[in-house]
């Protein structure tokens, strides 16, 4: 297990942002991760925990405790003879390249959620989903370590409580610290080269399909791919829209008199809770008067070093020499000006450590 002093968390972060730990730790295995969590916990030492991190924002003066990175590997396909397969996967497996094995081992049900940054492991925390889809639809079981009761614990889908870009998993962890340390994850996949429905309308059109239909799954995480990579939400070292944590704002889900007062035209959809509607980030934040590229503009606020996207406006960027401050200057000017706009106030999908919007 390998063991830094003041190890530069930018470099792990998606966002390229993040200051020094004063421990850090990579877990190869699940033995090693369980082994470094119990000696963190058993010292009394704050515990941030490291996958892919897409979906984090570490304050400049970064963590004062012990940081693990996980990079646990592994895949392993069980096929059902009704048609089916449970895939188990350790924690630490690029999400992307998990997606890509089960279909080229000639399964489908993931194809939707191609491209998507980041490892196994975080997609049952945050409930990652794109495109119409997301893994509540597909996990069936995750292994953890219960860092309160120091016992591998295993969840059912249904105990996992799952919510939009919510999960027990995600509301039990605090500033970086989980009660939960996911072990391994089970996806339920369909054998054969049919997708999944296909729920959402912009990647319909792109397949020449009706919403619900089916496509080919290669075709669809083709089309997915094509998608993403044109809003740089498919990671490219030479393109600075894709220094990000991805959306950094979730589509708000407010009461319907507040979607009632909205313009006529201001996207809405609807959600399992009665009398809630869930409204388009986007469509608030580029009405509020925020352009793509927010922030490059002199006057904006960061010099230029950090920006909404050029290529749409719910991604907050790193132009290859912001901070986190930087980063965190947009995201509050974003927010406020929506608030002041339209009473509502937008709340942050990656996970804050360290700082505040």
């Amino acid at each position: 297990m390998t063991a830094l002093t003041r190890m530069p968390l930018a470099s792990l972060t998606t966002a390229r942002v993040g200051g020094p730990a004063r421990r850090y730790l990579e877990a190869e295995t699940e033995d090693e991760l369980i082994i470094a969590v119990r000696a963190a916990d058993e010292a009394g030492e704050p515990l941030l925990i490291i996958g892919g991190g897409s979906n984090l924002l570490i304050s400049d003066e970064g963590f004062d405790g012990a940081v693990i990175h996980i990079a646990s590997r592994g895949l392993d396909i069980r096929e059902a003879g009704d048609g089916t397969a449970v895939l188990r996967a350790e924690a630490g497996h690029p999400w992307d390249e998990l997606v890509a094995h089960t279909l080229s081992e000639g399964f489908s049900g993931l194809e939707a959620l191609s491209g998507i940054p980041g490892l196994a492991g975080a997609t049952p925390v945050q409930n990652v989903g794109a495109y119409g889809a997301d893994v509540s639809q597909s996990i069936t079981s995750v292994r953890a370590w219960d860092r309160t009761e120091r016992a591998v614990v295993e969840f059912a889908n249904a105990d996992l409580g799952f919510g939009y870009r919510d999960s027990v998993l995600k509301r039990s962890t605090v500033n970086g610290s989980p009660r939960y340390v996911v072990l391994t994850v089970e996806f339920a996949l369909s054998k054969g080269s049919t997708s999944a429905p296909v729920r959402y309308a912009e990647l319909a059109r792109a397949l020449g399909v009706d919403i619900g239909e089916r496509a080919d799954a290669v075709d669809v995480r083709r089309e997915v791919l094509r998608l993403r990579a044109g809003k740089g939400m498919v990671l490219d070292a030479s393109d600075p829209d894709t220094y990000s944590t991805g959306s950094f704002f979730t589509n708000p889900i407010v009461d319907e008199a507040t979607a009632a007062a909205l313009p006529a035209d201001a996207p809405r959809y609807p959600v399992a809770d009665p009398g809630k509607v869930k409204l388009s980030a986007a469509w608030l934040i580029s009405h509020a008067g925020f352009r793509k590229g927010f922030g490059l503009a002199p006057g904006d606020g960061t010099g230029g070093r950090a920006s909404l996207s050029t290529k749409h406006t719910l991604a907050v960027t790193n132009r290859g020499e912001a901070s986190a401050e930087d980063l965190l200057v947009i995201a509050r000017a974003v927010a406020s000006g929506v608030e002041k706009a339209f009473g509502i106030r937008l709340h942050p999908e990656p996970l804050l450590v360290n700082c505040a919007l």
